[in-house]
């Protein structure tokens, strides 16, 4: 159970691949092959995050290998055209890169990754020291809760929390993530922030509030 919000914290992935500066390209295709990755987090010193480099940044020497643009095609693309001919994760990483805090709520990642068209951010510290990296995956990860154990959150952070004098008449059920509360509550006016806390607990998919007004037992 949990009365909190989950953070980046809970549901990142702790070790991470991550490559230096100077890692050449072929080391940096064979260790997206080898771990299963798209980006790999490049790192300097003792573990700081200066920038990212993806399938994306590596693809423009594969298509600039086998057609070489014309110079107006190079003027328009002079990034790809300038990774194309680059060997060293320096060169071919974006910079600066994307990051969050472990403390980060997980809509507040959701949000950064949809505004900013990417699949995974490192997780920094305040002196941006690498911690860990948080994917789409990630995110998804507080679906995977039980239903029982959404049943006990729901019970203990919300219903009892905001109903203390008529708690016993109310039923929680949860279905595949969908929550029904029923049953008669004293505090009538508190219903539709029993529906809104509901909803906001992590793994919850849909809330079926069908409270009514009533007497404590």
């Amino acid at each position: 159970m949990t009365s909190t919000p989950y953070t980046v914290a809970d549901v990142m992935t702790a070790r991470v691949i991550a490559v230096t500066p100077d890692t050449g390209f072929k080391e940096i295709a064979a260790a997206m092959k080898r771990w299963k990755v798209t980006a790999l987090p490049v790192v300097e010193g003792e573990g700081r995050v200066v920038g990212v480099v993806s399938e994306a940044d590596l693809l423009p020497k594969e298509e600039f290998h086998e057609h070489r643009p014309g110079m107006i095609e190079q003027m328009r693309r002079l990034g790809d055209t300038a990774k194309a001919g680059s060997t060293r994760a320096e060169n071919l990483m974006t910079a600066p890169a994307v990051t969050i805090r472990p403390d980060a709520t997980l809509p507040q990642a959701a949000h950064l990754m949809a505004d900013r068209h990417i699949k995974r951010l490192p997780v920094v510290d305040a002196d941006n020291t690498l911690k860990g990296i948080v994917s789409r995956a990630d995110l998804l990860k507080v679906f995977l809760r039980s239903d029982e154990e959404l049943t006990e959150d729901i019970r203990q952070s919300v219903v009892e929390r905001l109903f203390p004098l008529s708690h016993r008449g109310v039923t929680v059920t949860v279905t595949q993530g969908v929550a029904t509360l029923t049953g008669s509550v004293r505090d009538d006016h508190l219903i539709p922030m029993a529906d809104r806390l509901t909803r906001s607990v992590e793994g919850i998919v849909d809330v079926h509030c069908r409270l009514e007004a009533g007497t404590a037992p």
